[in-house]
């Protein structure tokens, strides 16, 4: 109880100041949006343990219980752990795992509450919890996904949530709503079936002090920047794209900084202060996933399903239409496999490899410099690999639907270190931060840190 009464005290005190900092307000090793810092999926600091057992407990720091149904990903700011989920009436909601081919949406689930929970890092304890909205969903669900799908993202001040057609807000950390904005229905259903509505899923970015949403729907798609103080549009371009589930990426160049975006009809380089075009490439699978990542002064794309599914290296600095361009030394495409993109994940970049998981559990190992393949391995078996990887150190971190945890070696050569089962439906990406991986299982999120380590988890406190 000292714990939890210490962490709202805090709570209260970051709320009651915080208008008066300046500078990052992020520790490093927060994680502060999808797959953490700029969507790497890669942690500093400590690494969490190779093995833990959630039936003894073993390296579970702690376990707690959030109701409804979300896939959103926790995030960390400040010591805190941030959980979106959506509540109806049916205590056990429907999620299907595996790989199958039905398109058809959950029918209709009646009326739901959207929540933000606040979680105590160190100890797991629900410090608050806000009602964001409530009401009948405009858009019905897909049977692997959720009502609460995109994850949130925080700059240590606020904490913003994209809940579709239900509302983007801006929540303060004791759990105050700032400002909402309404886009109105966002269908992103499949294009070629459009009574096929699986929900919307692309997160949100902070870079400064915009927020950047990718809204890729049935119709209006668009592209938008707001003032993450007041919700105010900072600029909005319209996109021609079908529906598509990736979150946004900034590339900060030597040249320039690029807000790069995944698609099928219009993937492409934007200038982050103005929402002017770049570049622009066209064609692959045509309902992409995985956001972009970077490294070794590359761009990473993959996107999958139908005839092609490529998996992109591409130089920044790119101008006008690059499609047809050819791969070369003074071309943009430094390299590109045709047909060695993933569906669902985000790829990783460790080091001098990148990492791409197929949902059949198949891990490619790449030099990313080259794109000449490593290794090319089953991690294991499993009803399906939705979660992006995730690492520290020279772990990786690879999950299936099943709730078994994988943990690799990173390196030119495939080794399995440990197999651990949550003994839960996972469908979220989990989080790392200070030797803790963060789990969310369909009903619980895990904290899984070393037992009898001496936690360093750092809670905000803020001075004048």
């Amino acid at each position: 109880m000292l714990r939890l009464q210490t962490s709202i005290l805090v709570l209260a005190i970051l709320c009651s100041q915080h208008s008066a900092f300046s500078g990052d307000y992020l520790l490093p090793q927060d994680w502060p949006q999808f797959r953490g810092r700029q969507a790497s999926g890669v942690a500093d600091g400590p690494a969490p343990p190779t093995t833990w057992d959630v039936s003894t407990s073993s390296n579970v720091r702690w376990k707690t219980a959030i109701p409804g149904l979300g896939l959103a990903s926790p995030i960390v700011g400040r010591g805190y752990v941030f959980i979106v989920t959506a509540v109806g009436s049916n205590e056990d909601p429907s999620l299907k795992t595996g790989l199958y081919g039905d398109i058809a949406p959950v029918p209709d689930e009646g009326v739901q509450t959207w929540e933000l929970y606040c979680l105590s890092q160190r100890t797991g304890q629900i410090c608050w919890k806000q009602i964001l909205y409530q009401g009948v969903p405009a858009i019905k669900r897909h049977t692997k996904a959720s009502h609460a799908n995109s994850t949130p993202a925080t700059d240590g001040r606020y904490i913003i949530v994209n809940l579709g057609s239900e509302g983007l807000y801006c929540v303060d950390y004791c759990g105050n709503i700032q400002w909402k904005r309404d886009f109105g229905v966002l269908d992103s259903g499949y294009y070629q079936v459009p009574s096929a509505q699986w929900g919307f899923a692309s997160s949100p970015i902070i870079y400064r002090d915009m927020v950047i949403v990718q809204t890729d729907v049935q119709e209006n798609s668009f592209l938008g920047a707001y003032n993450i103080r007041n919700g105010f549009k900072k600029w909005r371009v319209d996109r021609t794209d079908v529906p598509t589930w990736s979150t946004p990426a900034v590339f900060e160049g030597s040249e320039r900084t690029e807000l790069i975006i995944n698609g099928y009809r219009h993937t492409g380089g934007y200038d982050p202060w103005t929402g002017r075009e770049l570049w622009k490439l066209t064609g692959g699978g045509d309902i992409p996933v995985p956001t972009p990542v970077f490294g070794h002064d590359l761009i990473y794309l993959s996107s999958a399903h139908g005839p092609k599914r490529p998996l992109r290296a591409i130089r920044p600095g790119a101008t006008g239409d690059i499609t047809d361009m050819e791969d070369g030394e003074d071309g943009p495409f430094a390299w590109n496999h045709p047909q060695d993109g993933i569906y669902m994940q985000t790829p990783l970049v460790l080091g001098p490899h990148l990492y791409a998981c197929r949902l059949n559990g198949v891990l490619t190992c790449y030099d990313a410099v080259t794109g000449k393949q490593q290794y090319r391995k089953r991690v294991g078996s499993g009803t399906g690999f939705t979660p992006s990887v995730v690492a520290v150190d020279d772990r990786l971190y690879i999950t299936s639907e099943d709730g078994k945890v994988f943990v690799v070696r990173a390196g030119s050569e495939f080794e399995l270190l440990a197999t651990n089962s949550m003994e839960d439906i996972c469908m979220a990406t989990p989080a790392i931060s200070n030797g803790m991986l963060i789990v969310r299982t369909k009903s619980h999120v895990y904290g899984i840190e070393q037992t009898g380590r001496d936690s360093q988890i750092a809670t905000a406190t803020f001075e004048e």
